[in-house]
């Protein structure tokens, strides 16, 4: 028997497994720490990929707009983006003809306080900030359509721009592959109808077939969702890139820049090589932590570690979640929809109202019912928990005791177990 530690909230869970019966401990893999973020964004921008330097790309006389993420995603931006910002007054522009444009997608503007959070007092004082509205017709320009049919709807002010430089941070995205390069301007900075549009490809053609299997983790090549994506973003041709790339830990392993989709592809191939985690065989259980605090403190953050420990159980398997959750029923707009258990009709709806709480909750919904998924968490969470048709349980010791009088029930005596203890961050890839 060995004790295996699972992060948990602030804390752990931890749990005797036999030795025997353990596949894979699946961690990400190890990788360099960029050492200042500063210094590591300086170099990239003077370095880039397939582009000329920043500095070189913008010119006097350029109207430079620096397109940022908003506070729904730390990816540092107040660290690097005063670097970004001297490097273009470096090429002649002043901070005069620079605007920020916070990239809500579907989200809220910005509070002062949180532009500040985000961009930095330092450049707050310095720079104009501008929010995206996605809502408002007015502030967007229609530049067509693309070949799927999505209207192209940019936020004016990036196109009124001579410039467009695009930030962010490469990760793994449960629909369009990897989050960071074009997501910027595609939901980024786009119109409601060409983000909804857009994103209901992440269902499939068909009613009832659920979602669509092209569209998941990890996954560009024929991914229609990441295409169309692509192909709204290249109407507007961003001038220059830059993307962070973090570890499975959390640390800067690297800072891309350059072209905007040449640069940000370095980062998804550099991503996958620490996240992904190649594996032979699928197992009948896995044991997952999100990864402690932050990433379980509800369940609209958890359930990435769902979508990626699925990827390593055997269907009609066992699934073991450790998410203190303290916030578990937020946002509504997501928790709202997942307690629906007719999978038929919450597709139906999702299709006739789609929005991406939504479709996040129908997609970990699916992966509910086709495992036996137990959540370890607080005793407050568990009659929200069985509504979301998984097994409530206060510890990891008492859900593996669960799991083993069941397959000992079965009289399964050969199952195997894979432990992932940051599975928010790491990805199971089965080698076929």
């Amino acid at each position: 028997m060995k004790e295996y530690t699972l992060p948990y909230g602030s804390g752990c869970q931890k749990v005797m497994l036999p030795e025997e019966h353990i596949l894979y401990d699946i961690h990400g893999n190890k990788a360099s720490v960029a050492g200042d973020i500063k210094e590591a964004t300086l170099n990239a921008l003077r370095s880039p990929v397939e582009s000329a330097p920043l500095k070189d790309v913008v010119q006097k006389g350029d109207k430079v707009a620096v397109i940022v993420s908003d506070i729904t995603r730390l990816v540092r931006t107040a660290d690097f983006l005063p670097v970004v910002i001297d490097e273009i007054n470096a090429g002649g522009v002043p901070d005069e003809d620079i605007i920020i444009v916070v990239a809500t997608g579907t989200h809220r503007a910005h509070t002062p306080e949180e532009d500040v959070l985000v961009c930095g007092q330092e450049i707050v004082n310095r720079i104009k900030i501008h929010q995206h509205d996605c809502r408002n017709n007015a502030e967007l320009v229609d530049l067509g359509v693309t070949s799927r049919g999505t209207p192209i709807l940019i936020d004016k002010t990036v196109v009124e721009a001579d410039k467009i430089i695009i930030t962010g941070a490469v990760s793994l995205h449960p629909m369009a592959g990897f989050g960071g390069g074009r997501k910027a301007v595609m939901p980024g900075v786009s119109g409601h109808a060409t983000i909804m549009h857009n994103h209901a490809m992440a269902l499939a053609d068909e009613v009832g077939a659920g979602c669509n299997p092209l569209c998941e983790t990890g996954v560009l090549e024929n991914n229609p969702l990441h295409e169309d994506m692509t192909e709204v973003c290249a109407k507007i041709n961003p001038a220059f890139l830059v993307n962070m790339v973090f570890s499975p830990e959390g640390d800067l392993h690297e800072v891309v820049a350059g072209h905007w989709y040449k640069a940000w592809e370095k980062g998804c191939h550099n991503l996958l090589a620490m996240a992904g985690v190649h594996i032979k065989e699928q197992t009948d259980v896995v044991i997952a932590s999100a990864g402690g605090s932050p990433k379980d403190i509800n369940l609209y953050q958890s359930c990435k570690a769902h979508m990626n420990a699925v990827f390593a159980v055997k269907p009609g398997g066992y699934l073991i979640l450790t998410l203190d959750c303290p916030d578990i029923k937020e946002p509504a707009i997501f928790t709202d929809w997942f307690s629906k258990s007719d999978i038929l009709s919450f597709e139906k709806e999702v299709r006739a109202d789609f929005s991406i709480p939504a479709f996040v909750a129908f997609k970990t919904r699916c992966i509910v019912n086709s495992l036996h998924t137990y959540l370890v968490t607080r005793p407050e969470n568990f009659e929200f928990v069985r509504a979301t048709g998984q097994i409530p349980v206060a510890s990891l010791e008492e859900a593996w005791n669960m799991v083993q009088a069941d397959l000992a029930e079965k009289n399964k005596k050969d199952y195997t177990i894979t432990v992932m203890g940051h599975a928010s961050a790491t990805l199971p890839i089965l080698d076929k």
